[in-house]
């Protein structure tokens, strides 16, 4: 589902200039109405077109230039004040994007928005207009709109628990694949659930149930890094991606080097594991008063790990590694993580 991103304009077509290499993976110009393209691939030849025209928005594309997207953006809020400046990102870019999100300059925000691709811009008067024509009731548009926001937030996240769904996950997990081959990195799938958790709903209730998941989940993410991503796959089963940032030289290597390809190919990133093994330890001491007296530290998981491309080099590959390590975790007596082995792949533990 792509995400609408509403322009408000005083001309009869709200004016974008597009700053980098888009395509339709990025925005479906063919989707958009009531707004017209300016595009420019080249940093300096957009700020240009930025200080000579009044445009309504300018979307960043960030690829190459990614490093330098500070100077970046305060050079165009500073050239066109005016104009609302949002960033089109990848799911494996969102870290950035949030952290720049937040970012002040002078008073303002050095960043309105960002939306993750693919989007489809959209002028304000078409978009009230479509309310009207597509409405059976009578709704006032705002709502209507606000609706829509919200069902294309709960495309990609959890209901119940807040995390991301398992089709943010598996998408999620391909761009980071694609993403870790260019740049030579290590990627880590974790899929972990509840131990014993129908006797929880069956002896609790599913109210009770429903706040452990509540609680593994913020457990997982307070235990993250701000890149990884949490996810609830379905029932008590979750799932964590492990990615590095090429910043980290611990984790990524140069492609010239071949013995630290080798070494790290071999290893799993032992800072996936210590992250792992912090979450149960955590997990096994958490309170949960709905059980009463008897609540208290009875709280475990078992879990799986499998690694790119140490383990496999798909999005499937990689989930029925760690489904496997689960299961070997589960058949070894539970509250445990096992990992892929280097023996013939089979599991072990943590």
């Amino acid at each position: 589902m792509q995400s609408r991103i509403i322009i408000n304009s005083q001309n009869n077509e709200a004016q974008i200039l597009l700053v980098g290499r888009g395509d339709k993976t990025a925005v479906d110009t063919s989707n958009c109405t009531g707004v017209r393209f300016h595009s420019s691939p080249n940093i300096s030849d957009a700020i240009a077109a930025a200080s000579a025209n009044q445009f309504d928005a300018i979307a960043i594309i960030p690829d190459d230039f990614d490093k330098d997207l500070v100077p970046i953006l305060r050079n165009f809020r500073q050239t066109t004040p005016k104009s609302k400046i949002f960033l089109l990102v990848q799911m494996w870019q969102e870290p950035l994007a949030v952290e720049l999100a937040a970012r002040p300059l002078n008073g303002t925000k050095l960043l309105d928005d960002y939306y993750i691709c693919p989007v489809a811009f959209v002028a304000e008067s078409e978009a009230r207009q479509s309310v009207k024509t597509a409405t059976p009731v009578k709704q006032p548009a705002e709502e209507y709109l606000e609706r829509i926001k919200i069902l294309e937030k709960l495309v990609m996240e959890d209901e119940l628990t807040g995390v991301k769904n398992r089709r943010f996950v598996r998408e999620f997990l391909r761009q980071i694949i694609e993403h870790s081959q260019q740049q030579a990195l290590q990627a880590t799938l974790l899929v972990f659930d509840i131990d014993n958790f129908k006797k929880y709903n069956d002896l609790y209730g599913h109210y009770v149930g429903d706040n452990i998941l509540k609680q593994a989940a913020v457990l997982m993410q307070k235990c993250c890094r701000k890149q990884d991503v949490v996810g609830r796959i379905g029932g008590d089963e979750f799932a964590v991606v492990f990615w590095n940032l090429p910043a980290d030289k611990t984790v990524a290597f140069d492609a010239e080097t071949q013995t630290e390809r080798r070494r790290l190919e071999s290893e799993h990133p032992k800072q996936v594991i210590n992250i792992c093994e912090r979450f149960r330890r955590e997990l096994n001491k958490t309170d949960l008063p709905a059980l009463g007296a008897d609540g208290k530290g009875i709280l475990a998981i078992s879990g799986g790990l499998a690694t790119f491309p140490r383990d496999g080099t798909t999005v499937q590959e990689l989930f029925e590694r760690a489904d496997d390590a689960l299961l070997e975790a589960k058949r070894s007596g539970k509250n445990r993580v096992y990992i892929v082995g280097s023996e013939n792949h089979k599991p072990q533990q943590v």
